[in-house]
């Protein structure tokens, strides 16, 4: 029935320290007030972000660097494209590794597999030079990334009830152990760049998936059962069906490869097409399955919110596209003589992430049932994402590295604002939003949203010319806030579809 408690994601019974579901008090240790668990899902990602965002940090300049300075010598056009397509590839990645833990082997052993693969591909990009080290360690990490995702989402998924008043504040403190890492990698892998060079940059990456590994491994025996339970697991008679849908997968994206069909340039759209292809396949699967009428409703909710998240993520990511090559050729980065290393600016955004989620948490939490609604946050966050980008217009014209460093961390304060409205508020609906038998699945979903507004990176940002970049802000930055004030128009319609879940 609507209202309540999700029996799937109910924190498990045996753990007497639990609080109760419906007001978040009683039970023993805690973790910052949350669940103590939490801790373990928390620190991996702080390792995980780490490596992944300092890796990221540098992986542009290394495309489009001259060999001279180091880099790759890729035209900088094509890099910024395959950045976006990397990044959506991440998020795609998600539904292959949900797949496998709703149907195979559950949450935990999945994110366990996905480490492993991630900390691998991170070590491809250090030891193997060249173009081959790219292409073999983006695909690793993509892969593992994408399983790593989901289903991290969803062990913290399993440490609250639908109802609990504490989750979105959980979520956010969640997601201050992922902008902890995210803030602490650009920062170290940098300087390793400037100093000694792009691969011992790359290798302390690796470092740092291994270190979360080895802390997941220690602590993964503590987590709810449900966290180890397969919730739709696959029949044995149709494994020899999925295996010879994965061989031939792997052998059309070979010929498409060696047949030049798929090639740096043309990467980001096939990832586009691809999403949105995913994208339409997942809620017709969901939506034709059998679902009660509550959770047909709910999946119907999450239609608008899902479009508002790929328009949100299609700006916020060109900080790993744009905002790299705009930190690079527009602004100052000199600090009392020092010139600061340019992946030092995708630290700025975590730094703010981690300050200000734990203010976001305690208004979540001080609010309770007052709080404003999800669709009412993921309006906000797309409007105020589009805000952001029109506050470059006032810098149009101040030359090569003119524009002020405190005017791009100002930016980026919007940016940081926006996200907190929005990212770990979707991570947390995704999971409330699920129907029993798709719970890992239905977060996937969510990062289809990201992939798609990923990917779109990659082919927007082969639209930006740092000489005539008024247009390009403009125009983006508008677009956003219009998908803001209609979402916001239509807030309380799906509120109504999400049959109980605020």
């Amino acid at each position: 029935m609507a209202g309540m408690p999700r029996t799937d994601i109910t924190p498990a019974a045996h753990d007497p320290s639990t609080p109760d579901p419906a007001t978040g008090r009683g039970g023993g240790r805690t973790f910052f007030g949350q669940p103590f668990e939490l801790s373990t899902p928390f620190a991996l990602e702080l390792w995980e972000r780490f490596s992944f965002y300092g890796m990221q940090g540098i992986l542009l300049i290394y495309l489009y660097y001259s060999v001279t300075r180091g880099g790759l010598g890729i035209d900088q056009g094509v890099a910024t494209g395959i950045v976006g397509a990397y990044g959506g590839a991440v998020y795609l990645f998600t539904i292959l590794g949900a797949w496998i833990a709703d149907r195979l082997i559950g949450a935990d052993r999945t994110l366990l597999g996905s480490a492993i693969v991630v900390m691998c591909g991170h070590i491809a990009l250090a030891l193997i030079p060249g173009v081959a080290g790219v292409g073999v360690g983006l695909v690793l990490i993509a892969v593992g990334s994408g399983g790593l995702k989901a289903t991290a989402t969803t062990v913290v998924g399993t440490l609250y009830s639908a109802e609990d008043p504490r989750r979105d504040a959980g979520f956010s403190l969640y997601y201050l152990g992922v902008n902890l890492g995210a803030f602490a990698g650009p920062i170290l892998t940098g300087l390793l760049q400037s100093s000694i060079g792009f691969h011992f940059g790359f290798g302390l990456a690796a470092l740092g998936m291994a270190a979360g590994l080895v802390q997941y491994t220690l602590r993964r025996g503590k987590l709810p059962d449900s966290a180890r339970t397969v919730p739709n697991p696959l029949e044995r008679r149709r494994m020899p069906l999925v295996v010879g849908i994965a061989v031939i997968g792997l052998v059309v994206i070979g010929v498409a490869v060696l047949t030049g069909v798929i090639t740096p340039s043309t990467l980001p759209n096939i990832v586009v097409i691809v999403t949105l292809v995913a994208t339409v396949i997942y809620f017709v699967v969901i939506l034709t399955s059998r679902l009660d009428p509550v959770d047909r409703s709910r999946i119907l909710a999450f239609i608008p919110l899902f479009f508002a998240s790929a328009v949100f993520w299609s700006l916020y990511q060109q900080q790993f596209t744009v905002l790299t090559v705009y930190s690079d050729e527009r602004l100052d980065r000199s600090i009392f003589g020092f010139e600061m290393p340019v992946s030092w600016v995708q630290s700025i955004n975590p730094i703010m992430i981690i300050v200000l989620s734990g203010v976001f948490a305690a208004v979540w939490t001080k609010l309770g049932d007052r709080q404003p609604s999800t669709p009412t946050k993921f309006a906000l966050g797309t409007g105020i994402m589009g805000v952001a980008f029109l506050l470059f217009l006032p810098f149009i014209g101040t030359g090569e590295n003119g524009t002020p460093l405190i005017a791009l961390v100002g930016i980026l304060l919007v940016f940081t604002i926006a996200e907190l409205l929005l990212s770990p508020v979707g991570l947390s609906v995704a999971t409330k939003l699920a129907p029993a038998k798709f719970q890992t699945q239905m977060v996937a979903l969510f990062f289809l949203s990201v992939a798609l507004g990923t990917a779109g990176t990659g082919l927007l940002s082969k639209y930006y010319d740092p000489t005539n970049e008024g247009p390009y802000f403009a125009i983006l930055g508008i677009a956003a806030v219009v998908v803001g004030v209609v979402l916001l128009a239509f807030a309380r319609p799906v509120l109504e579809l999400m049959r109980g879940v605020r």
